[in-house]
């Protein structure tokens, strides 16, 4: 063979073996644990699990993460007007396990974003704020004050007002969260806020036609009206940051709807809360922003926030501090 024949020949066959070269040996790009954006997103539902904490365990047990677990509030006040709910023994036993799931929410939160994790914010989980929300649900002045702590049923309602909205924050971020281990932690915060708010919504829904003494209104009229509240102040924090008119959207909704919003249009009865294909529905931080301050705007705190929330995406519209 010639020289010239033989140096085609090595050619050809260098050639067939990069051809030939499986493709699982081209290693594929590597996904980041956490982005900075994913911190960010995480860091922020720090927010609502230090509030459910603080609610859940005050409601069952007469004290919160200052006793429960001190290492997580990493210094940050103790919440105002928390207490010792009177609980039929049922309602204690499961309130009681769903603030225990917080504080494991929050080990985790704390373990996954290390030093971006912030001390537990003020936190007003008072009767006086509970009964202002309540108030502006219903669009009256309840006599006497609505008190989440007097009884299973109105601690329940407060509780329907809580875990929902976490779980809307977590569906939102989801498909923002570029990191294996940003998506795994989510998911599993979510799966558990999932199943909190469905035990809620089902204790309600066995009672719906039931009266919320001594106001004469139903347990179902007053989902209904706390969800009508929430969907409100979220629509006009969008419509705030817009600085203009946006699209009415139903994010959120009581225990019962039109027939035209049931599951397939085939019910009134909404045991839980979801879209035209029974989905979830998802927020953003600005709108989950405006209902927990009950202000309607992102940049203005209050509700069970006096001194607004922390983290770099709530901090970008009010600076943590003092009233």
């Amino acid at each position: 063979m010639s020289k010239k024949n033989a140096a085609v020949l090595s050619a050809v066959l260098l050639l067939l073996l990069q051809v030939q070269t499986p493709a699982a040996e081209v290693e594929p790009p590597r996904t980041p644990d956490s982005t900075p954006r994913d911190i960010d997103l995480t860091a922020f539902a720090l927010n609502l699990e230090y509030l459910e904490a603080e609610f859940f365990l005050f409601a069952a047990y007469g004290y919160g993460l200052d006793k429960q677990a001190p290492y997580l509030t990493g210094g940050g006040p103790p919440p105002i007007g928390g207490q010792k709910a009177n609980l039929d023994p049922v309602v204690r036993d499961i309130v009681g396990q769903m603030g225990l799931q917080e504080v494991g929410h929050i080990r985790a939160i704390k373990r996954s974003i290390g030093p971006a994790a912030f001390p537990r914010p003020k936190l007003d989980i008072s009767k006086a704020t509970w009964a202002k929300i309540v108030d502006t649900a219903l669009n009256t002045t309840l006599e006497p004050q609505f008190d989440p702590y007097a009884n299973s049923i109105n601690y329940m309602l407060a509780s329907y007002a809580i875990p929902y909205v976490g779980l809307t924050g977590y569906v939102g971020a989801n498909p923002q969260l570029v990191g294996k281990a940003a998506k795994k932690l989510v998911a599993g915060l979510l799966g558990v806020e999932s199943g909190q708010d469905a035990i809620i919504r089902t204790w309600l829904y066995e009672r719906k036609d039931e009266k919320v003494e001594p106001y004469g209104v139903t347990v179902a009229l007053a989902t209904d009206a706390i969800s009508k509240l929430r969907n409100d102040l979220d629509h006009q924090g969008l419509t705030v940051l817009k600085k203009g008119p946006v699209p009415y959207v139903i994010d959120d909704e009581g225990l019962t709807v039109p027939r035209s919003l049931g599951a397939e249009k085939a019910t009134t009865g909404n045991i839980l809360s979801a879209d035209a294909d029974s989905l979830a529905y998802g927020r953003t931080p600005e709108q989950i922003l405006s209902i927990i301050y009950s202000s309607g705007d992102p940049r203005k705190p209050g509700g069970f926030y006096p001194a607004g929330a922390r983290g770099n995406i709530a901090e970008t519209y009010h600076k943590y501090g003092p009233e």
